[in-house]
């Protein structure tokens, strides 16, 4: 058990930062308040080697760890939660095409996803089937050398501008098993996308609904075998889980500094508030919390690079408690910046509204206790 980062990791925890705070930090508000999908930034990223972080490099991944991706994302999030939030999705397609994906399909797709000049978004949410995924209802029919897929993926970030959408579908009967996933490009006949959705936060990216009407995908698009889909899809919200619990608390991390700057400067009855034990014990509390919020993603993700057996069980405990703490830690910003933390001029409303869906997404956090449940009663 060594806690002290190695020298690659650091100098990979360094470039993150640097990349945050000259390319993300200073447009952050301008994408949030305009609703711009940074797509120029977003490639600049792939030049960094963060559009395939935890790809293999014959295809132009940066083949790293799963602890080196939660190091980048905790530092691309203090730059804009919203942006490094998507670059984990495209991350996540990536990997599985990686993964799963036979030879001539990674040599297709991956080259340009690592490279950002394709963009991918993951569809596995239905408008009536969210945590009980198993209940979808989009079916792809076989014709041939074709499957003929119908339906409709709800919340899809990126919806409409990524190239690729990796689809959980229903190419057998009830259940789990009966699920696969093809690879959909956005060319395809019959593929159309709904308005963008008007959100509380992650503004910087869209969000809508795919919807395919009797569009022809070619078997060969298929990742893996005929009901793998929903397997391969758990596997890649494992890490899509450490990687959200990194960016609410990389997201918390820098409402934490700013909070610290602001309480040693504010005066009240006549000294600075962070003079006022009230304000000390709630920062000291601030960082306690982040900091083992950091700790259990680490721990979660080096689990999942030894393909430990408990990697759902310790991604779950991660992700409910990092985004629970980096939401909590992030509004007890908001609460000691006063009438200002409400304000756009400060970055703490936007901070706050970016976090909150990460107790959603990848999981709601209650399902993450259902999974925990299911370990522990196992």
């Amino acid at each position: 058990m060594h806690f002290e980062l190695t020298e690659d990791q650091s100098l990979i925890q360094d470039a993150a930062r640097k990349f945050a705070e000259d390319r993300l930090k200073p447009n952050a508000a301008k994408w949030d308040e305009e609703k711009f999908f940074p797509v120029d930034v977003l490639k600049e990223s792939a030049e960094m080697g963060f559009a395939g972080i935890y790809t293999r490099d014959d295809v132009g991944g940066s083949g790293m760890n799963r602890v080196d991706a939660a190091l980048i994302f905790e530092q691309l999030s203090r730059g804009c939660v919203s942006t490094a939030a998507f670059i984990s999705i495209h991350n996540m397609v990536s990997w599985m095409i990686d993964s799963w994906g036979s030879e001539e399909q990674r040599q297709r797709w991956l080259p340009d996803l690592t490279a950002m000049n394709t963009i991918a978004s993951y569809c596995l949410t239905e408008p009536g089937s969210g945590s009980d995924a198993v209940a979808m209802r989009s079916k792809a029919v076989r014709q041939g050398d074709h499957y003929v897929l119908n339906g409709s993926k709800a919340f899809i970030s990126g919806a409409g501008v990524s190239d690729l959408y990796v689809v959980m579908c229903r190419t057998g009967g009830e259940g789990p098993k009966g699920i696969s996933a093809l690879v959909v490009e956005k060319d395809t006949p019959g593929l159309s996308f709904g308005a963008n959705e008007r959100k509380m936060g992650w503004n910087s990216q869209p969000t809508a609904v795919v919807t395919f009407e009797d569009c022809r995908i070619p078997v060969e698009n298929r990742l893996g075998d005929e009901g793998q889909g929903f397997t391969f899809a758990m596997h890649g919200l494992n890490g899509g889980r450490i990687n959200i619990g990194a960016c609410s608390l990389g997201g918390a991390a820098e409402a934490l500094d700013l909070a610290i700057d602001y309480t040693q400067t504010r005066n009240a009855f006549g000294k600075p508030i962070a003079a006022f034990q009230a304000s000390q014990f709630k920062l000291a509390d601030m960082a306690t919390e982040l900091e083992a919020s950091r700790l259990m993603l680490l721990r979660a993700a080096d689990a999942l690079d030894r393909k430990d057996p408990s990697v759902p069980k310790y991604c779950a405990m991660a992700k409910r408690f990092a985004t629970d703490l980096g939401f909590k830690v992030a509004n007890d910003a908001l609460q000691l910046h006063g009438g200002y933390g409400y304000l756009k001029d400060y970055p703490l409303e936007r901070i706050v509204r970016d976090l909150r869906v990460h107790q959603i997404l990848e999981g709601t956090n209650e399902i993450m206790r259902v999974i925990i449940a299911k370990d522990l009663l196992k």
